[in-house]
């Protein structure tokens, strides 16, 4: 028997999905039409049987109404017919005591018990004269038995017409079960195929913008499949946000890279031939070649952490922002000589801190400070400023806010290039002459966000822009 169950198993894992569930189905309305068909029959047969058992149990009561004080002997005999009376008898419960005519209906050892209080009354099907017959056996008065028989070849044949209607019922109502059962394997699976068809379509063109139709309904009542393939089509979403993502860095990187290699090519070249230069021009070339190898050496480190997705998560420490921002700041000064860099810490924001990596806030402050001393002009101060703020709510919705401004009194940001201006190599008009990648502020945001925290930029009123960072 185990071995017949592992053989079922092994045969429903190598259906497909779609005919195990339309096997299913199937079944399911086969079993509940052959069982209400089953029941029917028994429900038929049962009442025309018992209509049959309701007259017998009449023509005894006449019989019995006539024939009380009569003793043993063949009352009625006319039911070879179908539309005569019942046939009746009655038998003493001693053989001694029968009649020397012969009984009709066959006498038994349970109609004598019967006739002695034995046994109780009970019907039974006999065959007289080669038909069949209904019979009721019942007491009548003291030791003796009254039997009553009907003919039941009419209902027996009701029964059968019952029976073969309903086989055909039954048998139909499989066929559509049948079909049932494909057409529900098919609608219910119908976005589980389309699912399937659209992943096959992503695997063999590797073209992640396909997207699953979703059947049309009310929003919020979608079912478990709608609810699968609006997830996948979410996971689409991002998959092609990613791939695009990294097809355009891979193009800007390329593109950015392309200068820089070709200068650095035609000054080792250059150099390769040093005894052709004068000193100034070797010297000069020297120069060109070591500034380029420090931008490429730049460029190639910002990718690699661009590369990053999260923060090492070992490397987390409580982080005093304000001492963070003293740093930052200060070697901004001696980097930019020509920006004077003020700060402002709030009182309450002095001893702040926030769990994160310190080398990696220190690089988001930083691209921030570089930002706002290249767009700076000359005397111009770099304003940074931190704040602390409670904010309101209650639960996980209460707690302080930390936040750290960075305003320039530069050319400010357009309008056009605001959405922009944390895009990887995205670099405004005003900004393309100036050095720089254009992937600081790409950065900065990303470290932010590993952070916990959001960095944003707006015009700042009076012109310039502001950079803020906030700490939830």
């Amino acid at each position: 028997m185990s071995g017949v169950r592992r053989l079922g198993r092994r045969w429903r894992r190598q259906r497909p999905l779609r005919t195990r569930l339309a096997l299913a189905a199937s079944a399911a309305v086969a079993l509940v039409a052959v069982g209400v068909c089953t029941a029917a029959f028994f429900v038929i047969r049962y009442e025309m049987f018992h209509q049959l058992d309701l007259n017998l149990t009449q023509s005894a009561t006449r019989v019995i109404q006539e024939n009380r004080d009569g003793g043993p002997q063949v009352v009625a005999g006319e039911c070879r017919f179908l539309s005569a009376p019942a046939c009746a008898q009655i038998v003493p419960g001693l053989p001694a005591e029968d009649p020397p005519r012969p009984y009709l209906l066959p006498v038994s050892a349970p109609v004598r018990e019967v006739a002695t209080g034995d046994r109780a009354p009970y019907f039974s099907n006999i065959t007289l004269s080669g038909k069949p017959m209904r019979m009721l056996t019942t007491r009548l008065g003291e030791d003796k038995a009254l039997q009553v028989a009907l003919r039941s070849d009419s209902v027996e044949k009701g029964v059968r017409q019952a029976a073969g209607l309903l086989a055909v019922i039954g048998a139909a109502g499989v066929l559509l079960a049948a079909g049932l059962g494909y057409w529900v394997s098919r609608t219910g699976l119908a976005p589980v195929a389309r699912l399937t068809a659209t992943a096959e379509r992503i695997a063999s063109t590797r073209d992640p913008r396909h997207r699953i139709e979703l059947p049309p309904g009310p929003p919020g009542r979608e079912d478990e499949v709608t609810r699968l393939a609006t997830s996948f089509n979410t996971m689409l979403g991002e998959l092609e946000q990613s791939v695009t993502a990294q097809r355009r860095l891979v193009a800007d990187a390329s593109h950015e890279l392309r200068t820089p290699l070709t200068a650095l090519r035609t000054n080792a070249e250059l150099l390769a031939r040093a005894d052709r230069l004068t000193d100034a021009q070797r010297d000069r070339a020297a120069g060109a070649l070591a500034r380029q190898l420090r931008e490429v050496t730049g460029l190639v480190n910002d990718l690699i952490e661009l590369a990053r997705d999260e923060e090492p998560t070992p490397l987390l420490e409580e982080v005093r922002i304000a001492a963070l921002a003293e740093h930052a700041v200060g070697a901004a000064r001696a980097h930019w000589p020509a920006t004077p860099f003020t700060l402002q810490v709030a009182p309450d924001a002095a001893e702040t801190v926030r769990p994160g990596v310190p080398a990696r806030l220190t690089r988001l402050l930083t691209n921030l400070l570089d930002n706002a001393a290249k767009f700076s002009p000359e005397g111009l101060p770099v304003e940074v400023e931190l704040t602390s703020s409670r904010r309101s709510g209650s639960g996980s919705g209460s707690g302080e806010r930390l936040e750290l401004t960075v305003r320039d009194h530069g050319p400010g940001i357009t309008a056009e290039d605001l959405p922009y201006v944390f895009d990887r190599f995205y670099r405004a008009e005003t900004a393309r002459a100036l050095p720089g990648s254009g992937l600081g502020l790409a950065m900065a945001r990303q470290i932010a966000r590993a952070h916990g925290a959001e960095l944003t930029a707006e015009q700042a009123q009076g012109g310039g822009a502001v950079f803020r960072l906030a700490f939830e």
